[in-house]
């Protein structure tokens, strides 16, 4: 399945991105699709065929995350773009399916992240990391139709920083690991997921940005992929556990 085009105007480019598609031109990709590629094949803008400016793509989703991407279509908007990155001004919002029952029903995640110095491919709440913020709201628990002892949450979560694999890694430090993250659930676990929801349980819903050049207040959304309704179909509410 390509992405999807959310939004267009001559400035901004939002795309609904599919799981399984890397965002960026990566050498080891193999055969696995890169939006950066795709846009390049299927877009005339003005910075579509750049590498500078990464055919305007201004931040990323993991390989397996879902959602909304903003693309920038001029250098202009690329710097504006990435300016309300780094003042964090932009506001994102995903939405995720996790293990155990996750309390309270409301707060932030403080722990700072870092590469993991015994392997460089993965990520990690470390000492002397780089500053994390992740805000998150409870939605509804639930638990497995066929076991009722295997409950599970599933929240909103609103990175205020952009560290790789963030929300990812602030949930496996607390316990509570994503359906289906084969990195960061653990080997195990991730398999038995797996029969139920084949990929990893993270969505980016919506994102809220001022537009480059009219300065704006926009605000794009994606809704949840028919795979990820499939696997909530597999669970049961349990509302005796909301408090």
């Amino acid at each position: 399945m390509d992405p999807k085009v959310i939004f267009e105007d001559k400035h901004l480019l939002i795309l609904d991105k599919p799981a399984g598609w890397i965002t960026n031109e990566v050498k080891t990709k193999g055969s696995t699709p890169t939006i950066e590629d795709w846009l390049k094949k299927n877009f005339d803008y003005p910075v579509a065929k750049s590498a500078e400016y990464r055919s305007g793509i201004v931040h990323r989703l993991d390989k397996e995350t879902s959602g909304v991407l903003v693309v920038a279509k001029t250098s202009n908007a690329f710097q504006s773009l990435q300016t309300q990155f780094k003042r964090r001004e932009i506001k994102k919002t995903y939405i995720a399916l996790v293990h155990g029952e996750f309390e309270p029903r409301e707060g932030e995640i403080e722990a700072p992240v870092g590469r993991l110095p015994w392997n460089r491919e993965r990520f990690g709440v470390l000492p002397g990391g780089r500053e994390a913020n992740t805000g998150y709201k409870v939605l509804n628990y639930y638990s497995l139709a066929t076991d009722h002892r295997s409950p599970f949450t599933l929240g909103e979560f609103f990175p205020k920083t952009g560290r790789t694999h963030q929300i990812r890694i602030h949930l496996k430090y607390l316990g509570h690991p994503i359906v289906s993250d084969e990195f960061y659930a653990g080997r195990k676990t991730a398999r038995a997921d797996r029969k139920w929801c084949p990929r990893l349980f993270l969505h980016a819903k919506s994102i809220s940005v001022r537009h480059p050049e009219k300065d704006t207040a926009l605000e794009f959304k994606s809704e949840l992929p028919d795979g990820l309704k499939k696997a909530l179909s597999f669970l049961v509410k349990q509302n005796s556990l909301v408090k």
